[in-house]
């Protein structure tokens, strides 16, 4: 019965070594499966390069990634099923040696076992290096993967940064090329080389770069052109005989002075002890939209984005026509009574009061003046559109501000009863200071001399109506800049005349917060609603 019981013992066991040795061997071909598969890629890898090697990596990687995945998934868990089944196997071996032990007649038995077991051991310890070998192949395999995807990606954003550059250059090439010298076209060709070299290695976003500059150079060579105008792409000017860059908003400004000049000299040369200014004035949206249908001739015959000597000179044509500036003088006489020491007279007293005023045409007036065929009619209506009032407003009064005058009056800021502004005005004894506060801030940056700012006591008559008269005013609702004059007018009032000014200094989170004169009395800064309809409307000053 002994031996009937090693026998069976002895065949269980050599099941078990049968059952260690498949499992090993299926591991061993894992293992050069996976050799393989690594041989296979890194052969590709050598006989793949550059550009077309990345793309097709990352291609390929990102559609077989879930395999490779899963791949080194039944890896691991086929070693590891197979690790546990064997260490199972060699636990059973060792039972059946604890039992063999224990009959004195099976001592050659159980030395034949342990010598299997031994074996079993030395399989098991082949197996677990198997099983780690082919995990931390699995592992660089799935490096591998992770490194090729970088790379590609890499290269796809080395891509995207080309064509951004090669965007940049086409598209200041495109500005120049508006112009169509010889230089800008090789400027463009090079530029579109470079692009479609871009578009090989980087994909559709470079396609979407070069569509949109395609938009933009389209928009240049159109009427629309006038609101890159501002641009400074190389365009000169003669001035004093000598050639300067030149942009629109340059222009505007030279305008604007010219037409306060001429404001300014008529108060000047004719004395006065009061004045008015009465506008009209022609609005600069006007004055720009009939010049751009007027260069374009309709149909586009030339670009309206660049300036140069004959253009500026038909911009100034126009804008004189559209504003006409004549005065006249009234004077009005009444009876004082002076009381002296040793008797009381009855004398006449005659003011002189010079009246300004601007007289504007519209677009369409001017349009019949210079016989706009239907088409230029078209277009001048297309650019009067509101839809552009933003792009009009960046054109004409620009995105800056002044920091000058807002440092001045920030200095001025816990002064009582504005003694130095109102006394520096010619004001004998106090009055209500904050126009004259305005007007001291103003001096003190050399504005007033310069035209930008005028000298002012009347919130309204001599400041919203002078900003006005020189299209230099904004209706309440706009967004101010830093340095612009704000007006007010209260709400116990609401009669359209201003009650009170002061100098934005700055605007945040939809509050407009500037520095006042005269606020109780005191020089204070304060802060409103940008939508508050105490706010009359704004002086943009040219600076």
């Amino acid at each position: 019965m002994a031996d009937i019981k090693v026998k069976e013992s002895k065949k269980g066991t050599i099941k078990t070594l049968n059952k260690a040795v498949v499992g090993t061997e299926k591991i061993k071909n894992g293992v050069v499966q996976t050799k393989d598969k690594i041989k296979e890629e890194t052969m590709q890898e050598e006989n793949t390069s550059g550009t077309n090697y990345a793309i097709d990596k990352v291609s390929n990687e990102i559609t077989n990634t879930p395999n490779n995945l899963k791949r080194v998934n039944r890896i691991n868990t086929y070693g590891k099923e197979k690790y546990i089944e064997t260490k199972e196997n060699i636990n059973k071996a060792r039972e059946k040696i604890k039992y063999a032990k224990k009959r004195n007649n099976a001592k050659k038995i159980v030395k034949n076992m342990m010598n299997n077991s031994n074996k079993v051991k030395s399989s098991i310890k082949t197996a677990e290096q198997t099983s780690k070998n082919a995990i931390k192949t699995a592992e660089r395999t799935g490096k591998n993967v992770k490194v090729a995807t970088k790379q590609a990606v890499k290269a796809s954003q080395k891509a995207v940064q080309l064509a951004k550059e090669t965007a940049k250059k086409t598209a200041k090439g495109i500005k120049v090329a508006v112009k169509a010298s010889v230089s800008a076209i090789k400027a463009i060709i090079a530029g579109t080389k470079a692009l479609i070299a871009a578009i090989m290695a980087g994909g559709w976003i470079v396609i979407v770069i070069v569509v949109i500059i395609c938009l933009i150079a389209m928009l240049c060579s159109s009427i629309f052109g006038i609101f890159f105008s501002s641009e400074d792409v190389g365009s000169t000017i003669t001035v004093d005989g000598v050639q300067q860059p030149v942009t629109m908003t340059n222009v505007i400004a030279d305008l604007n002075k010219e037409f306060i000049n001429k404001i300014t000299t008529i108060q000047q040369e004719n004395q006065h002890d009061e004045y008015d200014i009465s506008s009209s004035r022609a609005s600069w949206k006007d004055i720009l939209a009939v010049y751009t249908v007027k260069i374009s001739g309709g149909n586009n015959q030339a670009e309206v984005m660049t300036l140069d000597d004959n253009k500026v000179k038909t911009l100034k044509e126009i804008f004189w026509a559209m504003n006409e500036v004549n005065f006249t003088k009234d004077e009005e006489s009444h009876e004082e009574i002076r009381i002296g020491l040793t008797k009381t007279e009855h004398i006449t007293v005659t003011y002189t009061k010079l009246h300004i005023t601007i007289t504007g045409k519209t677009a369409n007036e001017m349009a019949d003046a210079y016989n706009f065929s239907q088409e230029q009619r078209e277009q001048l209506a297309e650019l009067l559109k509101e839809d552009y009032a933003s792009m009009w407003t960046s054109l004409i009064y620009g995105s800056g501000g002044n920091s000058d005058i807002v440092e001045v009056a920030l200095s001025q800021v816990g002064n009582v009863g504005g003694q130095p502004y109102w006394s520096w005005y010619g004001f004998e004894s106090r009055v209500e200071w904050c126009a004259t506060f305005v007007s001291w801030c103003a001096n003190e940056c050399g504005y007033i001399e310069k035209g930008i700012i005028p000298k002012f006591a009347s919130c309204q008559y001599e400041g919203v109506d002078w900003f006005k008269a020189c299209g230099l005013w904004q209706d309440g609702g706009y967004i101010p800049k830093a340095g612009d004059i704000i007006f007010f007018d209260w709400a116990d009032k609401h009669d359209g005349v201003s009650d009170h000014v002061g100098i934005v200094e700055r605007v945040e989170n939809g509050r407009v917060y500037t520095i006042e004169g005269n606020s109780s009395d005191s020089c204070k800064q304060r802060d409103y609603d940008i939508n508050s309809t105490e706010i009359q409307g704004y002086g943009t000053p040219m600076y």
